[in-house]
């Protein structure tokens, strides 16, 4: 006997009880899977962005705020390192390449960025995609995301308008934009990336003018910076000079180190968020419960007729499960499709408020949890119909 064509018949007569139960069950998963998989994707997307930052060096303080700001281009003023430790670095043996990043000025809300021009294209693998790389101290490149075309022109601002609004003013220096880089996804999407020699003229920081740009520096025209990347032969160069660094007016840190302080913390969450779903959902499941336990007692009498007819206890059971089984399998599967759709949309907008290109998209975690819910929500399924088949058949048609 088939059992199909009475569980369509059951859920069509029900269509309202059935779509709200697939509804809860949908909006369980949805949220569960939307929330695991933008906790994962943040951790892959700030990991990317930290690629190019082997080893950081900056004064002494929080390494934390250290390589936010020097990563992730987060408006905050750091103590600033002396010319001298600028020229030391870049002599020390071990390093293969050295480029101090200074973020601290801005213009209309994009951070400008005194750099190297090989450091803002990642030694040649981040294209231009119009323009050229600066060659002059007041020239700029901008990111993808920076509004500006290739020969406007700008006057950065003194720190960031929201963070010091008393002491923001303009400064008198112009930089033409020279370059529109192609798009990374990282914050420096969003910066204005000059070179450092322009923004030691625009502080008045340096004591003579340059024609190049870039390394080496010279004592007589270098000034201070807020952080150095240096770029080690090797892995253990990487570990010696961060060791020999950290000292000495100077601290070191790898970005994996704050990172994974960070990781610890989203993981915590992570875990908690993890949890909090999975109460919700058996929840959900315990409220499908009811559900048919209720359909079951209003539904008893026909079951009894089944049996009394001779319908195997199979049957009956097959019949009954189905129709939570159904449920649940629905619920599920658009919960996912939902979640999915949740997760793209939350990561978008939280990748334009940080900066990160954030691709959320659920993986083997919130299957596994989808497919636990789906395996539990079948086997509560069936105990009410097992309670059904174990009572007598005069009783059951005695009820209604």
């Amino acid at each position: 006997m088939n059992p199909f064509p009475l569980v369509v018949a059951e859920l069509r007569r029900h269509r309202l009880g059935a779509s709200a139960v697939v509804a809860l069950i949908a909006l369980a998963v949805a949220l569960g899977v939307a929330l695991g998989a933008q906790e994962s994707a943040l951790r892959r997307a700030s990991a990317r962005a930290a690629d190019r930052f082997d080893l950081v060096v900056g004064a002494p303080g929080s390494p934390t705020q250290l390589v936010l700001t020097t990563v992730y281009l987060q408006p905050v003023a750091l103590d600033l390192l002396p010319a001298d430790v600028l020229i030391r670095l870049q002599k020390l043996p071990g390093v293969a390449a050295i480029a101090p990043v200074a973020v601290t000025d801005s213009y209309q809300g994009y951070p400008v960025v005194g750099t190297t021009a090989e450091f803002a294209t990642d030694g040649g693998r981040i294209a231009i995609a119009a323009g050229r790389r600066f060659a002059r101290d007041d020239e700029a490149l901008v990111g993808s995301d920076v509004a500006l075309a290739v020969g406007d022109h700008l006057r950065p601002s003194h720190g960031a308008p929201a963070e010091n609004v008393l002491e923001s003013h303009e400064h008198d220096t112009a930089f033409t934009v020279v370059g529109h880089l192609a798009r990374t996804g990282t914050p420096w999407d969003r910066a204005i990336i000059v070179p450092l020699e322009g923004v030691w003229a625009m502080h008045g920081a340096s004591t003579t003018a340059t024609a190049s740009l870039g390394p080496p520096w010279a004592a007589d025209h270098a000034g201070p910076t807020p952080a150095i990347v240096i770029k080690p032969v090797s892995v253990a160069a990487a570990y010696a000079l961060r060791s020999s660094l950290r000292g000495n007016g100077t601290v070191a840190v790898f970005p994996a180190e704050v990172l994974t302080q960070l990781y610890a913390v989203l993981g915590n969450v992570g875990e908690v968020i993890a949890a909090l779903s999975l109460a919700f959902d058996l929840l959900i499941l315990a409220a499908v419960l009811l559900v048919v336990v209720a359909v079951l007692a209003a539904r008893r009498p026909s079951l009894g007729a089944l049996r009394a007819l001779g319908a195997p206890p199979a049957f009956v059971l097959a019949t009954v499960w189905l129709q939570g089984a159904v449920l649940v399998a629905a619920g599920v599967v658009i919960g996912l499709l939902l979640g999915s759709i949740l997760a793209l949309g939350l990561g978008s907008v939280l990748g334009s408020r940080m900066g990160i290109a954030i691709a959320a998209l659920p993986g083997w975690r919130e299957f596994g949890l989808a497919a636990v819910l789906l395996v539990a929500g079948s086997l509560l399924a069936a105990l009410p119909s097992l309670a059904t088949l174990r009572m007598p058949v005069r009783r059951l048609l005695q009820e209604s």
